[in-house]
């Protein structure tokens, strides 16, 4: 009994929420944070957007239509863009829609190869160089620093006239990783010097733990969001140096990518002849290549750069 001489309630505990599960559980936990960061960083979304359209262009192009048709003496020359032709033919005698589905593949290809050379490269030359200092940075940042002055079409250009026979596809993305990786080593080796007086670092370094095991398992996870950016600005750079080799007429002459199509235009004058159905496929690809690039690094950045982070 209550001092009013009422009986007192028990005090009943509330029940626990069931556990959602299924749907609901996966887009509260999965969904709903990425549409949350798509609204903070619109630039990611885009890139990712634009990239993702082009590569869905592709596949699709790669499964629907013949893409051989890129040959020379394929289809009838000059043909303006039609229901047979989506983009016309050349004056070589290309189906212009097969030499986009193919050029573009080979394009990204060529990058992508020489984007994830350099990155690795750059990464491990940057670790050595910054973590373990000593002889081996002073030799590292010497290379980088005379890297960094040389032009790297020159050597680029170099390479092409010196090889006894025409370069394949990998074997560009290969030699344009050979003056890539400089750029990512620098700047990957600066954040690793900050990372180096880190607290964390330290007490790692004291407790024993080993110069490797400190990279992989405390240093690397945090300069991963850098290291991706890094990446996909290299790709943007090998893509670029492949265009201007091919434009130059230094370039796969077997190989319809989007640099040696330039060229093409460039050669039989297709500006002139009023063909625009030649010309503008290869550069509005280029154009969204890039911008989507762009955008990619952008937003990437704001994502690596706690600075530039908005707030929740």
């Amino acid at each position: 009994m209550t001092a009013e001489g009422t009986t007192a309630r028990p005090v009943v505990a509330p029940e626990p929420d069931a556990p959602q599960g299924g749907w609901a559980d996966f887009y509260e936990n999965r969904v709903y944070p990425v549409l949350q960061y798509a609204k903070r960083n619109p630039p990611l979304i885009v890139g990712i957007a634009l990239l993702s359209s082009l590569l869905i262009f592709v596949a699709l192009g790669h499964l629907f239509y013949d893409h051989e048709l890129y040959r020379p003496l394929s289809v009838p020359t000059r043909e303006a863009p039609s229901w047979d032709y989506p983009f016309g033919t050349d004056t070589q005698g290309r189906d212009l829609f097969a030499v986009a589905i193919r050029g573009t593949t080979l394009t990204l290809r060529i990058g992508l190869i020489a984007g994830a050379v350099a990155v690795v490269v750059g990464t491990v030359f940057a670790f050595i160089a910054a973590y373990y200092r000593g002889w081996a940075d002073a030799v590292i940042r010497v290379l980088v620093d005379v890297g960094l002055t040389i032009p790297p079409l020159l050597i680029l250009i170099l390479i092409a006239i010196n090889t006894s026979e025409p370069l394949t596809v990998d074997q560009m993305g290969l030699a344009i990783s050979i003056v890539a990786w400089v750029f990512p080593a620098r700047t990957i080796r600066a954040q690793v010097l900050v990372l180096r007086e880190r607290s964390y670092v330290e007490i790692a370094r004291l407790s024993g733990t080993s110069g490797p095991a400190i990279i992989f398992k405390e240093m690397m996870p945090n300069l991963l969001p850098y290291i991706t950016a890094s990446f996909v600005t290299s790709v943007a750079a090998g893509i670029l140096a492949s265009i201007g080799l091919e434009a130059i007429g230094l370039g796969i002459f077997s190989a319809p990518t989007l640099g040696m199509t330039i060229y093409w235009n460039i050669q039989f004058s297709s500006i002139i002849l009023g063909m625009w159905w030649w010309w503008l496929p290869p550069i509005i690809t280029i154009i969204i290549v890039f911008v989507g690039l762009f955008m990619i690094s952008a937003g990437l950045d704001e994502w690596s750069n706690p600075r530039l982070r908005k707030s929740v």
